[in-house]
């Protein structure tokens, strides 16, 4: 009999599964909170305000008709996240001992063993997002094996188009994600990356469509882009106190008195909240969507410099990480609006467990690098500049995740309306996953490197 040898792979395989279990134990059945919960009434109902991408609360709602509640839903986003770490294993011909040490490192970070049991659309982004590009990395390392080709590139047009219907600004990465593609496949690269891309703008369509029949008569995308050019409009006010507001004092006056007396006060970079909670203008907002549409226009293109540097606040919030006291990081337990939770026959919950989690593991990471996103956006730029320098063709698909990440996060210098940690979750994410498949032999790399100077 042969000497059974354990190998770096195995280890890291099985310290991947030993994660992803110990993860969804502890955390079982999720995390909720008040996006989470509506989330969840509307996949029960089957009824899309579109406040949320409705894919979510389509997915959660078969979640709950299998099994009453999120919990196959966590159970999902837990498996692709780690799923997407385990299929990075064998992208390397012949991982390292580096590659066992780093997965003990990614299954104990908050992002891998907490935040994916938590019920955000922003980590069905993520995990989807990194899953999408590591399937594309998969066809280009088995691009000579056809049946294994065909599976990879099916698996990457699934996890990028969800990625794309799971955010409303996804769509960001899908560009990337064709061209990486292209430049990762050793032949028929236009072709390719085009029937990529036309194959995710299909499927997302279509399954918008579909989605769009359970759509109820709520205007949520209007009203969300109406609440940003307000957020927008009452942070110039402040900045600026000779702003004047020419369109709403005609056109919705009531409107515009509120804007007048309440708006510079209530904004902060912190979010809208308080502006779209406290102000009392809530009855007039559907009504003057027009005028503050123009309104908004008319001061940007008037006072350029006063929306960048509002705009430049509210980016900086979101991404520094700095203020956690004004900022949610993250949640522990269960908690949402009391109507709700009855329809939904939920309880609030925050039992010995989540005080754990809380008080003992995620709680004393605030602050940290460890829940920073400069953090992780500087190590994601030293990978990236890792993976261009070598260039092989998986390489390529893990810089265009890193590319589409950064893309993502520049949008929400024009969209951002709070500073919560999770909009930008995907900078962690998918910098780990570049981390993580750069550990596979970046060392045997570098002495291969070496041998061959010498």
């Amino acid at each position: 009999m042969g000497q059974f040898v354990l190998r770096p792979r195995v280890i890291a395989a099985a310290v991947l599964f030993a994660g992803f279990l110990a993860s969804a134990i502890v955390n079982w059945p999720g995390h909720l909170e008040f996006d989470g919960v509506m989330q969840l009434l509307e996949g029960r109902t089957g009824l899309y305000s579109n406040w949320h991408p409705p894919i979510m609360s389509w997915l959660l709602g078969l979640s709950d008709a299998l099994t009453h509640g999120a919990g196959l839903f966590v159970l999902f986003d837990t498996a692709m996240a780690f799923g997407a770490m385990l299929a990075i294993l064998w992208l390397a011909p012949k991982p390292g001992w580096l590659a066992a040490a780093a997965a003990v490192v990614v299954i104990a970070l908050p992002q891998l063993f907490l935040f994916q049991a938590i019920v955000w659309k922003d980590l069905l982004f993520a995990d989807a997002c990194v899953a999408g590009f590591v399937c594309l990395a998969q066809a280009a390392v088995r691009w000579e094996q056809p049946r294994a080709r065909f599976a990879w590139l099916g698996g990457g047009v699934l996890f990028v188009t969800l990625a794309v219907l799971a955010r409303q600004n996804g769509f960001v990465i899908l560009p990337c994600a064709a061209l990486a593609l292209g430049l990762a496949a050793p032949r028929h690269r236009p072709a390719t990356a085009a029937a990529f891309f036309v194959a995710c703008i299909g499927l997302a369509l279509g399954a918008n469509a579909l989605l769009q029949l359970r759509a109820t008569d709520a205007l949520g995308a209007t009203e969300q882009f109406e609440d940003l050019e307000l957020y927008d409009i009452a942070g110039m006010m402040k900045r600026d106190p000779s702003v004047s507001l020419p369109i709403l004092d005609k056109e919705a006056p009531a409107l515009a008195r509120i804007m007048h007396a309440k708006g510079p006060a209530l904004y902060t970079p912190a979010g809208h909240d308080a502006l779209s909670d406290e102000s009392g203008m809530g009855e007039f907002i559907i009504p003057a969507l027009d005028a503050v549409k123009r309104q908004w226009r008319a001061l940007v293109w008037a006072h350029p410099l006063d929306y960048v540097a509002v705009r430049s606040a509210d980016f900086a919030w979101l991404f520094t990480s700095t203020h956690p006291d004004e900022c949610m990081t993250y949640i522990a337990g269960v908690d949402g609006p009391d109507e709700q939770m009855h329809q939904l026959g939920l309880v609030k919950r925050f039992d010995d467990r989540d005080t754990f989690l809380d008080d003992n593991y995620a709680g004393p990471l605030i602050e940290t690098p460890a829940l920073s996103h400069p953090f992780f956006a500087v190590v994601g730029l030293v990978c990236l500049i890792l993976l261009l320098r070598r260039r092989r063709p998986a390489d390529l698909a893990m810089a265009g995740l890193l590319v589409s990440t950064m893309l993502y996060t520049a949008s929400y210098f024009v969209i951002a309306l709070a500073c919560e940690y999770r909009y930008l979750f995907v900078i962690d994410l998918s910098t780990i996953a570049a981390a993580f498949y750069l550990a596979m032999d970046i060392l045997r790399t570098r002495a291969q490197q070496r041998t061959q100077a010498q």
